[in-house]
């Protein structure tokens, strides 16, 4: 039995330890566990909450690689199955100097392609607190994203909290039409949706932070909430009753690695919301976990514990 939940597609990431060297180039690597709900599901167990993860890896060493991690993690592992039929996504991602780094996947026909959402009526649903849901899952694969809508269907009749971030891969889909469709018929089921500033401007036009709140408080009735990342400005917030408000960034000194900063956001958000802290309170938490995730080369190595979160968060009062 878990406080928290969440579905998606695990990936053996092998990243470069080259600087702006490109992936054609790089010779040298590790690897890493990757993908951006495994993301959140480390974060959310670091800072000592209990943590199941839903999917399918194949019967290969990527897939042990990935079982060995979410143990390691403390992550839940109930709720996965294992597949000789199709292989375990993995991914490359080089390292770059500035801006975000380019990735190249290995992920079609996979076995979390294959999910089979007969394993979703095995979830004990007693505990869990709140469900974190993202636009990749759903776009993998036509029976992903037909277990991914049996998932919110349970989720709504145990009437669990969601959040759900856009997290858009347009490799992923057809077409920007079906993606951009798909994707807001999906959030108009979650409580908390979290667009990026980018996001909004691909999901309805505008990327005025207020525009988009607007669009998704009025996507659907079940959304209370819509938070806009506004990367290093912060968060603006703005909830079903009118109230809005923006919780600034954190500065830091050095951006190794973008990618999971968003995740990261969705920990720190979502673990302050299991505590039962205020909304604003939980932002702030989440810039902080956004912010000390883009100093780490891998997509969820600087993910805080509660005494690292502490630390940081007393470093920049001390400034």
């Amino acid at each position: 039995m878990s406080e928290f939940l969440t579905i998606g597609e695990p990936i053996a990431l092998f990243g470069s330890e080259e600087v702006d060297k490109s992936l054609k180039d790089a010779l040298h690597f590790q690897k890493f566990l990757a993908g951006a709900e495994v993301n959140v599901a480390v974060g959310v167990s670091r800072l000592g909450h209990s943590s199941e993860y839903i999917t399918q890896v194949g019967k290969d060493p990527f897939g042990e690689f990935i079982i060995d991690r979410l143990h390691e993690n403390k992550i839940g592992t109930d709720y996965i199955s294992e597949t000789a039929d199709f292989w375990t996504a993995f991914q490359l991602k080089d390292r770059v100097s500035d801006g975000d780094p380019s990735i190249f996947y290995f992920r079609k026909g996979s076995a979390a392609a294959h999910f089979e959402k007969e394993i979703l009526d095995k979830i004990d649903f007693s505990e869990v607190k709140m469900a974190h849901l993202s636009g990749i899952f759903p776009a993998i694969s036509p029976a992903a994203q037909s277990a991914f809508r049996y998932l919110i269907e349970l989720l709504e009749k145990n009437q669990i909290r969601t959040t759900f971030d856009p997290n858009l891969r347009p490799q992923l889909w057809a077409s920007t039409e079906e993606m951009v469709e798909t994707i807001n018929d999906l959030a108009s089921h979650a409580e908390i949706v979290l667009p990026g500033i980018n996001e909004g401007e691909i999901l309805m036009g505008s990327r005025d932070p207020e525009a988009i709140a607007d669009f998704y408080l009025n996507n659907g009735s079940a959304t209370k909430t819509v938070i806009v990342k506004l990367g290093t400005e912060g968060a603006f917030v703005k909830q079903k009753d009118g109230s809005s408000y923006t919780v600034p960034g954190f500065k830091v000194a050095e951006v190794v690695d973008t990618v999971g900063a968003g995740d990261g956001f969705a920990v720190g958000l979502i673990t302050a919301l299991i505590e039962g802290k205020e909304l604003e309170e939980a932002v702030v938490r989440a810039n902080a976990i956004g912010a000390m995730a883009v100093q780490s080369p891998g997509d969820n190595d600087g993910y805080p514990t509660p005494e690292q979160l502490a630390a940081f968060l007393q470093n920049q009062k001390v400034k």
